[in-house]
């Protein structure tokens, strides 16, 4: 059984992550494309039919999953029509723009018996994985903090929709919802939000900085980024009161891609050596200091899951209400951010 697919816009996001990857699953085609770019697409891709609008896409009896990576503010009118055409849809992070709008999607593909769900492509980053693995061992002992950084160093606003002053717009949606989503799948909900929302650069319209606490029963999760940081700390840092995790530097994957690398490439989801994290522990009442080595990315895993959720029913790994949660936590975020005060979360 052949998966054809429809993909809805064809900028970063669709060139980079999801017509690559799509392209190595043996069970999905891409066979639509939605795009005002007609020779970029056949470029890239030559068998790929190029339609106008969205309507066409929908209209097409062949195509069996909806792709959309639009502008944020597009993401809930498309789905939900994709939903209402019978189309099983992918969404592009974030979800939605608001929990309500997520709520909505949620029930109605519960209705007509579709999948829904959202690309959380970065729970398969190599260093993710591998604090997932360290945290089911006792390595760390009770943890106390665990942050987690998405700095860049882009000190010029841009002329573009992420950065206008739009709903769903600025880094707490974009890169927030990457780091969000990271925090919910290792603890789920917090009891308490409270967070520091800044558009830090000279001419920024939208947010460009943040600082999340998210509060849970015996340890706090730190979340931030930066547009101003020429020189990027750690990416995590887990403190228990047994030991230590300390982790730089970026998943390879996404650089991979932009390059050519394909997942099944010897070097796919690699970690370079000197940024394996470091673990500081004491076992026996001696302290040990080494690195760990730095598991395989795998982006792949979404698409090859997303197959076999249609051909066999197999649930999902990446739910629907979960990014609904994500959205949930970016309220709560603005919330506390406009009324100075921490969150509780009921």
């Amino acid at each position: 059984m052949t998966i054809n697919v429809g993909l809805i816009g064809y900028g970063y996001s669709a060139t980079v992550f999801h017509a690559p990857l799509i392209s190595k699953v043996n069970d999905l085609h891409l066979k639509v494309v939605v795009s005002s770019q007609d020779a970029k697409v056949r470029n890239d891709y030559p068998n790929v039919e190029v339609l106008p609008d969205i309507n066409s896409i929908l209209e097409h009896k062949e195509i069996d999953v909806v792709i959309i990576t639009s502008p944020n503010t597009t993401h809930y009118e498309y789905a939900k029509k994709a939903i209402l055409a019978g189309k099983h849809v992918v969404v592009e992070k974030p979800f939605t723009v608001t929990s309500i709008e997520a709520s909505e999607l949620i029930a109605l593909a519960q209705n007509k018996g579709i999948l829904l769900t959202v690309f959380h492509n970065r729970r398969w980053d190599n260093d993710f994985l591998t604090i997932r693995e360290l945290l089911k061992t006792d390595l760390l002992g009770s943890l106390s903090t665990y942050e987690a950084h998405y700095d860049r160093f882009r000190p010029n606003v841009r002329d573009r929709w992420r950065e206008k002053n739009i709903p769903g717009s600025g880094m707490l949606y974009d890169l927030g919802s990457h780091l969000i989503d990271q925090a919910l799948t290792l603890f789920g909900m917090p009891k308490t939000v409270w967070a520091d929302l800044r558009a830090e650069r000279e001419g920024a319209e939208a947010i460009d900085y943040f600082h999340i606490v998210l509060g849970y029963k015996d340890f706090k999760a730190i979340l931030h980024s930066g547009s101003i940081v020429r020189e990027a700390g750690p990416r995590f840092m887990l403190h228990g009161n047994q030991g230590s995790f300390i982790k730089y530097g970026l998943d390879s994957q996404e650089e991979q891609l932009k390059r050519g690398i394909l997942p099944g490439s010897p070097e796919w989801g690699k970690d370079h050596l000197e940024e394996y994290g470091r673990l500081t522990t004491e076992i026996g009442g001696v302290t040990i200091r080494g690195t760990i080595e730095t598991l395989p990315g795998r982006y792949e895993e979404f698409y090859e899951s997303l197959a076999k959720t249609i051909k066999l029913g197999t649930v999902f790994p990446v739910q629907a209400e979960e990014a609904r949660d994500t959205i949930r936590i970016i309220e709560y975020a603005i919330k506390s951010h406009q009324e100075q005060q921490t969150i509780r979360i009921l």
